[in-house]
Protein backbone atom coordinates (compact mmCIF):
# COMPACT_ATOMS: atom_id res chain seq x y z
CA UNK A 1 0.00 0.00 0.00
CA UNK A 2 1.43 3.35 -1.07
CA UNK A 3 1.18 6.25 1.40
CA UNK A 4 1.90 9.93 0.90
CA UNK A 5 5.01 11.28 2.65
CA UNK A 6 3.84 13.41 5.57
CA UNK A 7 5.29 16.64 6.89
CA UNK A 8 6.33 16.74 10.58
CA UNK A 9 3.12 18.62 11.42
CA UNK A 10 1.00 16.05 9.57
CA UNK A 11 2.82 13.18 11.30
CA UNK A 12 2.16 14.73 14.70
CA UNK A 13 -1.60 14.64 14.11
CA UNK A 14 -2.09 11.63 11.81
CA UNK A 15 0.47 9.23 13.30
CA UNK A 16 0.94 10.51 16.85
CA UNK A 17 -2.74 11.42 17.34
CA UNK A 18 -2.18 15.13 17.98
CA UNK A 19 -4.74 17.90 17.54
CA UNK A 20 -4.38 21.07 15.51
CA UNK A 21 -5.28 24.34 17.19
CA UNK A 22 -8.98 25.29 16.89
CA UNK A 23 -10.06 27.70 14.16
CA UNK A 24 -6.73 27.33 12.33
CA UNK A 25 -7.44 24.46 9.92
CA UNK A 26 -7.97 25.22 6.22
CA UNK A 27 -11.28 23.34 6.12
CA UNK A 28 -12.82 24.75 9.29
CA UNK A 29 -14.83 27.42 7.46
CA UNK A 30 -14.81 25.79 4.04
CA UNK A 31 -17.97 24.61 2.25
CA UNK A 32 -17.18 23.87 -1.39
CA UNK A 33 -18.78 20.91 -3.17
CA UNK A 34 -16.75 17.72 -3.34
CA UNK A 35 -15.24 14.92 -1.26
CA UNK A 36 -12.79 14.96 1.65
CA UNK A 37 -10.09 12.29 1.46
CA UNK A 38 -7.47 10.90 3.83
CA UNK A 39 -4.26 12.96 3.72
CA UNK A 40 -2.12 9.84 4.17
CA UNK A 41 -3.66 7.29 1.79
CA UNK A 42 -6.18 9.23 -0.32
CA UNK A 43 -9.22 7.14 0.65
CA UNK A 44 -12.56 9.02 0.46
CA UNK A 45 -13.85 9.86 3.94
CA UNK A 46 -16.65 12.46 3.85
CA UNK A 47 -18.97 14.16 1.36
CA UNK A 48 -19.38 17.93 1.42
CA UNK A 49 -23.15 17.62 1.83
CA UNK A 50 -22.57 16.11 5.28
CA UNK A 51 -20.38 18.97 6.51
CA UNK A 52 -21.99 21.54 8.77
CA UNK A 53 -20.92 24.63 10.74
CA UNK A 54 -20.61 23.54 14.37
CA UNK A 55 -18.53 26.58 15.43
CA UNK A 56 -16.33 24.26 17.49
CA UNK A 57 -13.11 25.22 15.70
CA UNK A 58 -12.68 22.08 13.59
CA UNK A 59 -14.41 20.72 10.46
CA UNK A 60 -17.59 18.87 11.45
CA UNK A 61 -19.56 16.18 9.63
CA UNK A 62 -22.75 14.40 10.66
CA UNK A 63 -22.20 11.39 8.41
CA UNK A 64 -19.39 9.46 6.75
CA UNK A 65 -18.88 7.59 3.49
CA UNK A 66 -19.92 4.01 4.22
CA UNK A 67 -17.02 1.91 5.48
CA UNK A 68 -14.57 4.84 5.49
CA UNK A 69 -14.24 5.41 9.23
CA UNK A 70 -13.03 3.16 12.07
CA UNK A 71 -13.92 3.94 15.68
CA UNK A 72 -11.81 3.16 18.74
CA UNK A 73 -12.41 4.14 22.36
CA UNK A 74 -9.59 6.29 23.77
CA UNK A 75 -7.34 4.80 26.45
CA UNK A 76 -9.11 6.86 29.10
CA UNK A 77 -12.44 5.38 28.04
CA UNK A 78 -14.03 8.80 27.71
CA UNK A 79 -13.92 9.72 24.02
CA UNK A 80 -14.25 7.80 20.76
CA UNK A 81 -11.41 8.27 18.28
CA UNK A 82 -12.09 8.16 14.54
CA UNK A 83 -9.49 6.82 12.12
CA UNK A 84 -9.26 6.21 8.39
CA UNK A 85 -10.47 2.63 7.96
CA UNK A 86 -8.02 2.13 5.10
CA UNK A 87 -4.73 3.21 6.68
CA UNK A 88 -5.48 3.83 10.35
CA UNK A 89 -4.54 7.53 10.21
CA UNK A 90 -5.92 9.61 13.08
CA UNK A 91 -8.72 11.96 12.08
CA UNK A 92 -10.21 13.24 15.33
CA UNK A 93 -13.12 12.21 17.55
CA UNK A 94 -16.83 11.54 17.16
CA UNK A 95 -19.52 12.87 19.50
CA UNK A 96 -23.20 12.06 19.88
CA UNK A 97 -26.08 13.67 21.73
CA UNK A 98 -25.27 17.31 20.98
CA UNK A 99 -28.41 17.81 18.83
CA UNK A 100 -26.55 20.01 16.33
CA UNK A 101 -28.19 18.28 13.34
CA UNK A 102 -31.08 15.80 13.00
CA UNK A 103 -28.53 12.96 12.77
CA UNK A 104 -27.25 13.97 16.23
CA UNK A 105 -23.65 13.02 15.38
CA UNK A 106 -20.55 15.19 15.01
CA UNK A 107 -17.32 13.93 13.48
CA UNK A 108 -14.79 16.48 14.74
CA UNK A 109 -11.91 16.19 12.25
CA UNK A 110 -8.51 17.83 11.98
CA UNK A 111 -8.15 19.69 8.67
CA UNK A 112 -4.55 18.53 8.45
CA UNK A 113 -5.75 14.91 8.30
CA UNK A 114 -7.63 15.53 5.05
CA UNK A 115 -7.40 16.68 1.46
CA UNK A 116 -10.31 18.00 -0.59
CA UNK A 117 -11.28 16.96 -4.13
CA UNK A 118 -13.80 19.28 -5.81
CA UNK A 119 -16.74 18.03 -7.86
CA UNK A 120 -15.03 19.35 -11.00
CA UNK A 121 -11.81 17.48 -10.17
CA UNK A 122 -13.77 14.29 -9.53
CA UNK A 123 -15.48 14.53 -12.91
CA UNK A 124 -12.21 15.30 -14.72
CA UNK A 125 -10.54 12.25 -13.16
CA UNK A 126 -13.30 10.12 -14.66
CA UNK A 127 -12.95 11.72 -18.07
CA UNK A 128 -16.10 13.78 -17.65
CA UNK A 129 -17.13 17.27 -16.63
CA UNK A 130 -19.50 19.13 -14.34
CA UNK A 131 -21.66 21.99 -15.58
CA UNK A 132 -23.61 24.60 -13.62
CA UNK A 133 -27.16 25.88 -14.06
CA UNK A 134 -28.95 28.61 -12.10
CA UNK A 135 -32.65 28.75 -11.22
CA UNK A 136 -34.69 31.12 -9.04
CA UNK A 137 -38.20 30.03 -8.12
CA UNK A 138 -39.19 31.29 -4.69
CA UNK A 139 -37.64 30.12 -1.44
CA UNK A 140 -34.43 28.33 -2.35
CA UNK A 141 -35.04 25.63 0.26
CA UNK A 142 -37.72 23.93 -1.84
CA UNK A 143 -36.07 24.45 -5.23
CA UNK A 144 -32.82 22.99 -3.90
CA UNK A 145 -34.57 20.02 -2.28
CA UNK A 146 -36.51 18.94 -5.36
CA UNK A 147 -33.80 19.54 -7.97
CA UNK A 148 -31.33 17.58 -5.83
CA UNK A 149 -33.42 14.44 -6.41
CA UNK A 150 -32.89 14.49 -10.19
CA UNK A 151 -30.55 11.76 -11.43
CA UNK A 152 -27.33 13.26 -12.77
CA UNK A 153 -27.36 16.18 -10.34
CA UNK A 154 -24.16 16.26 -8.29
CA UNK A 155 -25.08 19.00 -5.83
CA UNK A 156 -27.49 21.92 -5.43
CA UNK A 157 -26.39 25.02 -3.53
CA UNK A 158 -28.65 27.78 -2.22
CA UNK A 159 -27.54 31.35 -2.77
CA UNK A 160 -28.25 34.77 -4.21
CA UNK A 161 -27.96 36.18 -7.73
CA UNK A 162 -28.95 39.22 -9.72
CA UNK A 163 -28.28 42.02 -7.26
CA UNK A 164 -25.82 44.89 -6.91
CA UNK A 165 -24.33 44.11 -3.47
CA UNK A 166 -21.33 41.82 -3.14
CA UNK A 167 -21.67 38.78 -0.87
CA UNK A 168 -25.06 39.80 0.56
CA UNK A 169 -26.51 38.36 3.75
CA UNK A 170 -29.93 36.75 4.02
CA UNK A 171 -31.14 39.74 6.03
CA UNK A 172 -29.97 42.16 3.33
CA UNK A 173 -31.70 40.17 0.57
CA UNK A 174 -34.92 39.96 2.60
CA UNK A 175 -34.83 43.74 3.04
CA UNK A 176 -35.54 43.94 -0.73
CA UNK A 177 -32.79 46.52 -1.13
CA UNK A 178 -30.07 44.50 -2.90
CA UNK A 179 -31.90 43.34 -6.02
CA UNK A 180 -30.97 39.67 -5.47
CA UNK A 181 -33.19 36.68 -6.11
CA UNK A 182 -32.99 33.54 -3.99
CA UNK A 183 -31.27 31.27 -6.50
CA UNK A 184 -29.88 27.75 -6.61
CA UNK A 185 -26.67 26.66 -8.31
CA UNK A 186 -27.07 23.19 -9.81
CA UNK A 187 -23.90 21.18 -10.44
CA UNK A 188 -24.73 18.40 -12.88
CA UNK A 189 -23.16 15.77 -15.09
CA UNK A 190 -24.15 16.63 -18.69
CA UNK A 191 -23.53 13.00 -19.70
CA UNK A 192 -26.39 11.93 -17.39
CA UNK A 193 -28.82 14.84 -17.49
CA UNK A 194 -29.31 17.76 -19.86
CA UNK A 195 -29.93 21.42 -19.14
CA UNK A 196 -33.32 21.06 -20.83
CA UNK A 197 -34.34 18.27 -18.45
CA UNK A 198 -33.33 20.43 -15.48
CA UNK A 199 -35.21 23.45 -16.86
CA UNK A 200 -38.34 21.36 -17.44
CA UNK A 201 -38.17 20.10 -13.88
CA UNK A 202 -37.70 23.65 -12.63
CA UNK A 203 -40.94 24.71 -14.34
CA UNK A 204 -42.72 21.70 -12.82
CA UNK A 205 -41.69 22.21 -9.17
CA UNK A 206 -42.87 25.81 -8.84
CA UNK A 207 -45.62 28.04 -10.22
CA UNK A 208 -44.03 29.95 -13.15
CA UNK A 209 -47.14 32.13 -13.50
CA UNK A 210 -46.86 33.78 -10.09
CA UNK A 211 -45.24 37.20 -10.13
CA UNK A 212 -43.16 38.68 -7.36
CA UNK A 213 -43.25 35.63 -5.14
CA UNK A 214 -43.95 31.95 -4.79
CA UNK A 215 -46.81 30.57 -2.74
CA UNK A 216 -47.06 32.48 0.54
CA UNK A 217 -43.58 33.99 0.09
CA UNK A 218 -44.12 37.40 -1.45
CA UNK A 219 -41.39 39.80 -2.53
CA UNK A 220 -39.03 40.50 -5.43
CA UNK A 221 -36.39 38.18 -3.97
CA UNK A 222 -38.79 35.25 -4.61
CA UNK A 223 -39.39 35.99 -8.31
CA UNK A 224 -39.06 33.27 -10.96
CA UNK A 225 -36.02 33.42 -13.25
CA UNK A 226 -33.43 31.38 -15.10
CA UNK A 227 -29.92 32.83 -15.26
CA UNK A 228 -28.35 31.51 -18.45
CA UNK A 229 -24.68 30.84 -19.23
CA UNK A 230 -24.96 31.12 -23.01
CA UNK A 231 -27.24 31.42 -26.04
CA UNK A 232 -27.93 27.68 -26.03
CA UNK A 233 -29.39 27.81 -22.50
CA UNK A 234 -31.33 30.95 -23.41
CA UNK A 235 -32.80 29.20 -26.45
CA UNK A 236 -33.85 26.17 -24.42
CA UNK A 237 -35.40 28.35 -21.70
CA UNK A 238 -37.34 30.50 -24.16
CA UNK A 239 -38.53 27.39 -26.03
CA UNK A 240 -39.95 25.89 -22.84
CA UNK A 241 -41.64 29.16 -21.91
CA UNK A 242 -43.24 29.27 -25.36
CA UNK A 243 -44.49 25.69 -24.92
CA UNK A 244 -46.09 26.61 -21.59
CA UNK A 245 -47.67 29.74 -23.04
CA UNK A 246 -49.11 27.66 -25.87
CA UNK A 247 -50.75 25.55 -23.16
CA UNK A 248 -52.44 28.69 -21.84
CA UNK A 249 -50.05 29.63 -19.01
CA UNK A 250 -49.15 33.28 -18.49
CA UNK A 251 -45.48 32.68 -17.63
CA UNK A 252 -43.80 35.24 -15.40
CA UNK A 253 -40.37 33.56 -15.46
CA UNK A 254 -37.62 35.86 -16.74
CA UNK A 255 -34.58 34.65 -18.68
CA UNK A 256 -31.62 36.69 -17.46
CA UNK A 257 -27.89 36.77 -18.23
CA UNK A 258 -25.43 35.14 -15.85
CA UNK A 259 -24.38 37.23 -12.87
CA UNK A 260 -22.18 36.55 -9.83
CA UNK A 261 -23.56 33.82 -7.57
CA UNK A 262 -23.16 34.25 -3.83
CA UNK A 263 -23.46 31.15 -1.65
CA UNK A 264 -26.02 31.56 1.13
CA UNK A 265 -25.28 30.99 4.79
CA UNK A 266 -24.74 27.35 5.77
CA UNK A 267 -28.00 27.31 7.73
CA UNK A 268 -29.79 27.41 4.36
CA UNK A 269 -27.91 24.54 2.72
CA UNK A 270 -29.81 21.21 2.57
CA UNK A 271 -32.40 22.81 4.81
CA UNK A 272 -35.10 20.16 4.49
CA UNK A 273 -32.66 17.28 4.84
CA UNK A 274 -31.16 18.76 7.99
CA UNK A 275 -34.47 19.73 9.62
CA UNK A 276 -36.55 16.74 8.52
CA UNK A 277 -39.28 19.10 7.31
CA UNK A 278 -40.97 19.14 3.88
CA UNK A 279 -41.36 21.96 1.32
CA UNK A 280 -44.32 24.23 2.05
CA UNK A 281 -44.53 26.15 -1.23
CA UNK A 282 -43.02 23.76 -3.79
CA UNK A 283 -44.42 20.53 -5.19
CA UNK A 284 -44.26 18.64 -8.47
CA UNK A 285 -46.88 19.24 -11.17
CA UNK A 286 -46.41 17.77 -14.64
CA UNK A 287 -46.51 20.52 -17.27
CA UNK A 288 -44.78 18.98 -20.33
Amino acid sequence: MSYRKLTPEEQWVIINKGTERPFTGKYNDFFETGVYTCKQCGAPLYRSKDKFPSHCGWPSFDDEIEGAIRREVDADGRRTEILCANCGGHLGHVFEGEMLTPKNVRHCVNSISMDFVSAEEQAASKGGSVKKAYFAGGCFWGVEHLLQQQEGVVEVISGYMGGHVENPTYEQVCSKSTGHLETVEVLYDPARVSFETLAKLFFEIHDPTQENGQGPDIGPQYASAIFVNDDEERGVSEKLIALLENKGLDVATRVLPMQPFWRAEEFHQDYYVRTGKTPYCHSYKKRF
